[in-house]
């Protein structure tokens, strides 16, 4: 099923994913709702505490807590169905494509893709392509507190499962309706917001 008005960024970290929602929103600030996953509610404030090192869950404890804050994230009060269905156009800064990429390393394809089957596919995913070693430079340069899985050796195995998982829906498209946007992230970000726009404002 798709969810009209919703719009979904993905890539690996360091792609540019967050850089480019904001590019987006600024362009309307009235009509595009920008949101991110892990979220801001109590389980996704959990998560990026997991997420940041500071304690350790069994791997597929952690696809199950993924899908639990995505539920409430789309299915909740006030949440992304919810305004999609009232007129508003939701940009996503992840997905349930990144659980299939980032938790299918870790605990297998199963069960990720068993958590994340009855969430309703984006109108639009915009897959940012980069290199693994471009975009961790780039996590670098911020000069922050690494995440657990911001390491070189994680995030090749990150890219290839996240292509793996484009490249099949990419197949699926005239069934799904789902329409996929490969963006070269390696590119100036200014020339990516140009073509994220020129393909939305139509």
């Amino acid at each position: 099923m798709i969810l009209k008005n919703f719009i979904v960024f993905e890539g690996i970290d360091g792609a540019g994913t967050s850089t480019q929602i904001k590019k987006l929103i600024e362009r309307d600030t009235t009509r595009f709702v920008p949101t991110a996953e892990p979220t801001s509610n109590e389980t996704g404030k959990f998560l990026r505490r997991m997420l940041g090192g500071e304690f350790t869950v069994d791997e597929k404890t952690n696809a199950y807590l993924f899908a639990a804050d995505r539920c409430e994230h789309i299915f909740g009060k006030g949440g992304v169905q919810e305004l999609c269905e009232s007129g508003k156009i939701v940009v996503s800064d992840r997905y349930f494509f990144s659980s299939m990429a980032y938790q299918s390393v870790s605990c297998g394809e199963e069960l990720p893709k068993l958590l994340n089957s009855p969430f309703p596919l984006p109108e639009y995913l915009f897959y940012f392509v980069i290199n693994p070693e471009i975009s961790l430079s780039r996590v670098n340069a911020r000069g922050e507190h690494k995440e657990i899985y911001e390491t070189i050796e994680k995030q090749k195995k990150i890219a290839a499962q996240y292509e793996k998982v484009i490249s099949e829906y990419e197949k699926n498209t005239s069934e799904t309706g789902m329409k996929i946007i490969r963006i070269d992230a390696e590119k100036n970000i200014e020339e990516i917001a140009a073509e994220i726009w020129n393909i939305l404002r139509k």
